[in-house]
């Protein structure tokens, strides 16, 4: 019998010899090839971590001890361990999450899945074992790329001033966060990996630490002083160390043994440490070790011994925003590009092979990104920053204060906006269009098709005095949606197919969902509603043209993949109001509530943005109205003998 499947929670590691360590880490390498070749999930961070995990429940006693992942995507091997097996569905509906999730087990704790969190969490629950006074143990466990993120250093500044606080922060360095990690902490960790001389450290120190937030300068000041010997200024502690935090490191990440060791150490300081592990992503799977760009980070259906896709999706949205991006920069010097470690995903990839001097990546710093973007525009360039949709709430400040404020030219470019389905609450992008109604003179674009994203990406580098977005949806681009006519900025999508002095009903159809929307046309016309689709294109400002239109219908129907709590049906609805138009409207979005993973199709079903539901919905509408219409005429007409 497989070792594996005799595994049903953390405890039954104890009773294992190294031997049957090592067999079981193979046996979980192909266990997750073989189930996530077949669904499609993050492989490559998994395969990175198996010993790690297994010597982190061997050590710690979950969930007594909390044992904390920082973005999850590699909580595979987490999951095995404590009793969940079957990855028949994974990120499927109904099957496990990609993500750890407290509904799943009492061994996760966070399940939201954004970067550079895990050290907030750890902060917290360390102080509250301290106030309760519990001995329960707190393991944070950080990838190099999640360290690059602020948000990890305020917690880091807050932890090192508890000197006899118990926490135990896992660096699970393995270079990489998608792609390889980029800046100076990359730098500091790589120069703890291979430390072999004063000169070569502090040389590389001054560079890397001068450039770190907040601690930087003032600890390379420390570092270039003689207060400390020479063994100290070559002894890879020595960053780790002048923040207050007792390092242990760095350790093969692979050896179970050496990192049973360094944990035991760890849990039994009594204070704040950190435990420096070196791992390969996608340890053990040639494919994933071949793939230089981000080692099978996240795959969909492959190959099991190839690794290729199983099948082609064909062109999605991401591509067509990066060679539009490709032919701008050749078009246009002063255009340069930002990422937050994420240049393959957002389509960023081309761009920087085009124009390697143009492209930054900033880590996982979405706020720096936005404020550096705001420099970059004062400064004479058109900088655009490629970001997923719900990664932009974390730089909401500063898009607000010091992009549009300033007025700057920075175009936003949000991709993964709307359902993403499979990845869960946290991943998806149905906040964008609400967050940012509020910021003044910022123009949101949501381009319906291929042709759109190029026209609409266009249009938004041309603004140079305040922010611009556009804004597209997961996968593969679905055929063109050719306009029949133009009203002010809009595109009109369907005129009504017959004749009416006033048409029923003004459909706004947002972004991607002008296929659903004229679906909806169709149904409702097949039940003799005339109806009018519209496409706004830009949804922020609302078009000056909407209210007139408005007016010459009935109702007013808006559609978008986004919450309905202050969307773009809310924005018109206010424009109506502003104009006078009193035109009832029913808005269509997501619910203002955190939706579970399953594919997007089954998450747009259950929400009930689906052509059949809406078309259902719009027509007890006109039918409500009717019934006004005739009640209001029997009042006011004498009754006949």
């Amino acid at each position: 019998m497989p070792l594996l499947t005799r595994i049903r929670g953390p405890r039954d590691l104890d009773r294992l010899s190294p031997e049957q360590l090592d067999q079981l880490a193979a046996e979980i390498r192909t266990f997750l090839v073989d189930a996530v070749s077949k669904t499609g999930g993050h492989l490559g961070p998994n395969l990175g971590v198996v010993e790690l995990t297994i010597a982190l429940h061997r050590v710690f006693e979950s969930p007594k001890d909390r044992v904390l992942w920082d973005t999850g995507h590699q909580s595979y091997v987490h999951k095995l361990l404590t009793g969940r097996q079957d990855f028949s569905r994974l990120k499927m509906k109904g099957g496990l999450s990609g993500y750890p999730a407290r509904a799943e087990s009492e061994h996760d704790v966070i399940e939201n899945s954004h970067a550079s969190t895990v050290l907030g969490w750890a902060d917290g629950l360390a102080k509250a074992n301290e106030v309760l006074k519990k001995d329960d143990h707190v393991v944070a466990v950080i990838g190099d790329g999640a360290l690059t993120g602020g948000m990890a250093w305020e917690a880091l500044n807050n932890i090192a001033a508890a000197k006899d606080r118990p926490l135990v922060i896992v660096v699970n360095d393995n270079e990489r966060s998608y792609a390889p990690t980029i800046g100076g902490l990359a730098n500091h960790l790589a120069t703890l990996r291979t430390t072999d001389g004063y000169e070569r450290f502090l040389a590389k120190g001054k560079d890397l630490l001068e450039r770190t937030p907040v601690v930087g300068k003032p600890l390379y000041e420390t570092l270039h002083g003689a207060k400390k010997g020479l063994k100290d200024f070559i002894a890879p502690q020595g960053m780790f160390e002048d923040l207050g935090l007792k390092y242990v490191g760095p350790i093969d990440g692979h050896d179970i043994e050496a990192l049973e060791s360094a944990l035991q150490r760890a849990k039994r300081f009594g204070g704040p440490v950190i435990v420096h592990c070196l791992t390969e992503k996608g340890r053990g799977y040639q494919p994933a070790l071949a793939d230089e760009a981000d080692r099978f980070h996240a795959v969909g259906k492959i190959h099991p011994d190839t690794g290729l896709p199983v099948s082609s999706s064909g062109l999605d949205w991401t591509s067509v925003f990066g060679e539009e991006m490709v032919r701008l920069g050749k078009e246009r010097e002063d255009i340069v590009a930002i990422t937050a470690a994420m240049l393959q995903p957002v389509g960023l990839d081309k761009f920087a092979k085009a124009f390697p001097t143009r492209v930054y990546d900033v880590g996982i710093a979405e706020q720096h990104a936005a404020v550096s973007a705001a420099g970059l525009a004062t400064g004479g360039l058109h900088p655009v920053f490629a970001v997923y949709a719900t990664f932009l709430n974390r730089a909401f400040d500063q898009v607000l204060m010091d992009v549009a404020l300033h007025k700057c030219g920075v175009t936003f470019v949000l991709d993964r906006a709307g359902v993403t389905g499979t990845d869960g609450a946290s991943h998806n992008g149905m906040w964008d269009m609400s967050l940012l109604q509020v910021v003044p003179g910022l123009r949101i674009a949501a381009p319906r098709d291929a042709e759109q994203v190029r026209a609409q990406l266009r249009e938004a580098v041309q603004v140079e005095d305040a922010p611009t977005v556009v804004r597209f949806s997961k996968g593969a681009v679905g055929p063109a949606v050719q306009a029949v006519g133009r009203v002010g900025g809009m595109d009109v999508l369907r005129e009504p197919a017959t004749a009416a002095v006033r048409p029923d009903v003004l459909l706004v159809s947002v972004g991607a969902l002008a296929p659903m929307c004229l679906e909806i046309a169709d149904l409702l016309d097949a039940q003799g509603i005339s109806t009018t689709v519209v496409d706004p294109r830009w949804v922020k400002p609302v078009d000056e043209a909407m209210a007139p239109l408005a007016e010459k219908h009935r109702v007013v129907v808006t559609v978008e993949d986004n919450s309905r709590a202050g969307g773009v049906g809310s924005a018109i609805s206010q424009a109506l109001r502003d104009a006078g138009v009193d035109v009832p409207l029913r808005d269509f979005g997501i619910p203002p509530r955190f939706l579970d993973h399953a594919s997007r199709g089954e998450v747009m079903t259950e929400i009930g943005l689906t052509a059949p539901d809406i078309a259902r919905q719009v027509t007890g509408l006109v039918s409500k109205l009717d019934g006004r219409y005739e009640e209001s005429r029997a009042a006011v007409e004498p009754a006949r003998d």
